[in-house]
């Protein structure tokens, strides 16, 4: 597994949390988040973003930005994986087996593709906002930023 964390981008998001866990009482779970990491890299495999670089570098960059706000494990856990159920084939059962409900229901909740349905970006933050889930509106926004640094890249049809 630790060939799998050999990366400047995870390095920096390790770095990060390595530097909260030494000025906050709050403690991340550096091995767990190091496991997410593991499953990001494993199931989005050879995926690449439009800009060619790997796709697994957008959910760590949001994890990353995450780690300014939230402190919370699972937290940090569901920004890495946020894409894993739409893009992947790993699982909500699997989420919850690996690391626990919580994570599953909140990468779940930060899924659009569901049933062959697509919810757009703005219906799911409202309905965040309505159900006042504070952690994964920070999530999706930041998921939404990362995202608008690229879009220059992108078709004009699919910007």
């Amino acid at each position: 597994m630790l060939a799998f964390l050999n990366c400047e981008h995870i390095n920096k998001l390790l770095d990060k949390l390595d530097l909260i866990n030494h000025s906050v009482d709050k403690r991340i779970n550096l091995d767990k988040v190091k496991k997410a990491i593991f499953y990001v890299k494993k199931y989005h495999g050879n995926q690449k973003r439009d800009t060619g670089e790997p796709y697994y570098m957008h959910p760590l960059e949001v994890a990353l930005m995450v780690a300014d706000y939230s402190f919370k494990t699972d937290t940090i856990i569901t920004a890495i994986l946020h894409d894993t159920i739409e893009d992947t084939t790993l699982t909500k059962e699997k989420i919850a087996i690996e690391f626990n409900d919580n994570i599953a229901e909140q990468v779940l909740a930060l899924t659009r593709n569901r049933g062959g349905k697509k919810t757009s970006s703005m219906k799911m933050i409202q309905t965040l906002v309505n159900q006042d889930k504070v952690e994964l509106l920070l999530i999706k926004l930041l998921d939404r930023l990362d995202n608008i640094k690229t879009v220059f890249i992108k078709p004009a049809k699919r910007r």
